[in-house]
């Protein structure tokens, strides 16, 4: 497999950004109840740092199934925060992510049940309109997904043991990915 690179963007949110100056209240709420409020307390001070990072990652084409927990745990690690959510999306419309088991079984699994979903040698109008032959991609990726935002804790991802962040490539030809993974929290 190709190393995969990274770049990265920091931004610290500060008592001055409306953006930051959140509160959850004790308890939560009744469904569909607002959690969050502007703070009136300027006793409190809350620091968020939000910390983005671009993965850039070749894949081989629809079927291509990639493990990014170990890249996506060490850009956590490198933002030094301790607490918070972390969001991995990919750019583009025919690739997905999401968590699965990442094993042989699970990824044959996961390709079969897909197929089923969104047969590739089906008619696709997308197919008629731009004479290309990927409809089933767009349509594979749209049931999964673009991204996955995850909790973190003790500054290690909040994952199972058998659960790792992944990649899915759907589209019918080997394409350079870009992921971006942002680490919000404190």
């Amino acid at each position: 497999m190709p190393p995969v690179s990274h770049r990265r963007d920091r931004r610290v949110l500060t008592e001055a950004d409306p953006v930051a100056r959140l509160t959850l209240r004790a308890g939560g709420g009744a469904a569909g109840q607002r959690l969050a409020q502007p703070r009136t307390d300027p006793s409190v001070t809350i620091r968020v740092v939000i910390s983005s990072y671009a993965l850039d990652i070749a894949t081989a084409g629809q079927g291509d199934v990639r493990d990014l927990t170990r890249e996506v745990a060490g850009l956590l690690a490198d933002s030094r925060l301790t607490a918070g959510l972390v969001t991995v999306f990919v750019t583009g419309s025919t690739a997905g992510i999401t968590t699965i088991e990442f094993e042989p079984g699970v990824v044959a699994d996961l390709a079969r049940a897909f197929e089923a979903i969104a047969p590739r040698g089906a008619h696709y109008d997308h197919h008629a309109r731009w004479g290309d032959d990927n409809g089933s991609s767009h349509v594979r990726a749209a049931v999964l997904g673009p991204s996955i935002t995850l909790p973190f804790a003790g500054g290690q991802l909040a994952l199972g043991t058998w659960q790792q962040v992944v990649l899915v490539e759907f589209d019918t030809r080997a394409r350079h990915r870009q992921v971006m993974v942002q680490v919000m929290g404190e």
